[in-house]
């Protein structure tokens, strides 16, 4: 049912002339009513050009959108004359008048809201002066004139809350994909500098590092070209929807590739993990995996370090990741930079915590991440 719903709100949203026309016809039904039921005969016969006039006073709500408070005028209009000319069968409840105070309240600016307020103020009480002068129906016409604008404003107050969420949510999507980009450009510059340099070295001293080094280089470079367009990708699957759909974002199954990448550049880099390995869900994944490649490319960029250990352990409701060099560590005066930024942004996204500084005794620097994960058991359920 709420997929009906939803289907219904899009193909409106699409079609809203559409829209307007059925409510326009909905309305003629109901008022219709005191036309084709049997009446007394002390009361007004319901002849066709009452009817004819009571169609003409629907007929505004198709602009209802367009010319709110055009349309009103229209309807208190054709309403007066009706009521002047005719005189025909009256109506339980003023539709039109309602479904137009409740779009002006839902679609129009102030001054408009202001003008309609103005306008039924006057026409209201001549409408129940010319009726049946008594305090009941003027209080009952003002309680639901004021219910269709209370109503028009909630639905205005909720769309701008839905345009809201929505902005937000592009700017997080933002927000990821920089973070995504600079961790993968960041990564994959600083390593293919690092090999660069030491190529021209290797090339004098030891030419089969040299191959290796440009290797290396080229690799890498491969791998940020195919992350890059993976990513890119994405961003095109709304205006493609039959392509194929897209690799996943890495998650710890490009871990050792990774590491070898980090090891080519002359950096010893151990790893071992603790506890009960298990699947990951894919978010946390990948979020670990861009984690490790920050941590590691800070090290390369910063740290001047001979070695780098990796560790993650697996706990019962999280995964613990340390990443820790034997560097010159934190330098005074320098601040946490995007990278850093980007790994507590990460880790605050599950709801973990990251802190980074000098590693133990001071030597090195050290960066220690807790993502929360489901348990074995939870998993199995």
């Amino acid at each position: 049912m709420r997929g009906w719903w939803e289907r219904g709100r899009a193909l409106g949203a699409a079609h809203p002339q559409a829209v307007d026309i059925g409510i326009a016809l909905l309305v003629q039904a109901a008022m219709t009513m005191p036309f084709v039921v049997p009446r007394p005969p002390d009361l007004e016969p319901a002849t066709w050009p009452a009817y004819g006039l009571t169609t003409l006073t629907v007929v505004p709500l198709i602009w209802r959108r367009r010319a709110p408070l055009a349309a009103l005028t229209a309807i208190v209009a054709t309403s007066a004359l009706y009521k002047l000319a005719l005189e025909g069968p009256g109506q339980p409840l003023p539709y039109t008048g309602l479904v137009v105070i409740y779009t002006i309240a839902a679609v129009s600016p102030p001054w408009q809201r202001l003008v309609a307020g103005g306008l039924l103020t006057v026409a209201v009480p001549v409408s129940v002066w010319l009726n049946t002068r008594t305090a009941r129906e003027l209080t009952f016409s003002l309680f639901v004139f004021a219910a269709a604008y209370v109503f028009g404003r909630l639905t205005d107050a909720r769309q701008r809350e839905h345009r809201i969420e929505a902005e937000r949510a592009a700017a997080r999507e933002r927000a990821r994909i920089a973070r995504e980009m600079h961790d993968i450009l960041s990564h994959a510059v600083s390593l293919m500098i690092v090999q660069a340099e030491a190529g021209p070295v290797a090339v004098r001293t030891a030419p089969e590092r040299a191959e290796a080094a440009f290797d290396a280089i080229s690799a890498t470079g491969r791998d940020a070209m195919a992350q890059l367009r993976r990513m890119l990708g994405v961003l095109r699957e709304a205006d493609e929807p039959d392509r194929a759909p897209r690799e996943p974002q890495p998650g710890l199954a490009g871990l050792p590739e990774l590491l070898d990448r980090i090891r080519a550049s002359d950096l010893e880099v151990a790893y071992e993990s603790a506890g009960a390995v298990r699947a990951l869900p894919e978010a946390t994944g990948a979020s670990v995996f861009r984690i490790v490649q920050e941590a590691l490319t800070n090290v390369v960029k910063h740290a001047a370090a001979r070695g780098v250990s990796v560790q993650l352990n697996y706990g019962e409701g999280a995964v613990d990741i340390r990443v820790l060099d034997d560097g010159r560590g934190p330098q005074p005066g320098s601040g946490g930079g995007h990278g850093l930024i980007g790994v507590r942004e990460r880790a605050a996204a599950h709801g973990g915590t990251a802190v980074t500084g000098p590693g133990p005794d001071g030597r090195g620097f050290e960066v220690r991440v807790r993502l929360p994960v489901p348990s074995a058991a939870e998993v199995a359920r």
